[in-house]
């Protein structure tokens, strides 16, 4: 993938960007906010007014993107990444984690996108970014 920034203050199209670098991925809504798909499953999504609300996140933290990840992975990715990957009450039991994208480093995202990507993408597109 290629990298254009390593500073912070990531936005929803440095998200577009990135993710369309993975085989067959297309920009459209998730649950009603900007996401990514592959051969429509999604796999990250921004959260909404509403989501800010619901969850009780100040939206002053900036955009938060939902990511999936390894459920039994989740916790150790998040003390990895303090302040960048979080969770709240409502994602616990589930394979999702948030990315503050304020102060996600480019590299760092392409990694969770990356990561997202390979748990919704079927084998055969998996096996494309590996032999590139």
């Amino acid at each position: 993938m290629q990298i254009v920034n390593t500073e912070c203050m990531a936005t929803f199209d440095d998200v577009a960007r990135i993710g369309k670098e993975l085989p067959e991925v297309t920009v459209g809504q998730w649950y009603g906010t900007p996401g990514l798909h592959v051969r429509k499953k999604g796999f990250c999504r921004l959260w909404d007014e509403r989501t800010f609300e619901r969850e009780g996140v100040d939206p002053a933290v900036g955009d938060i993107l939902v990511v999936m990840c390894d459920l039994e992975e989740k916790q150790a990715l998040i003390d990895a990444h303090p302040g960048v990957l979080l969770s709240t009450p409502h994602y616990d039991g589930h394979g999702a984690m948030l990315v503050r994208l304020a102060d996600v480093s480019e590299p760092d995202l392409a990694d969770f996108l990356e990561d997202s990507y390979r748990l919704k993408a079927p084998a055969t597109l998996i096996k494309q970014i590996e032999t590139d």
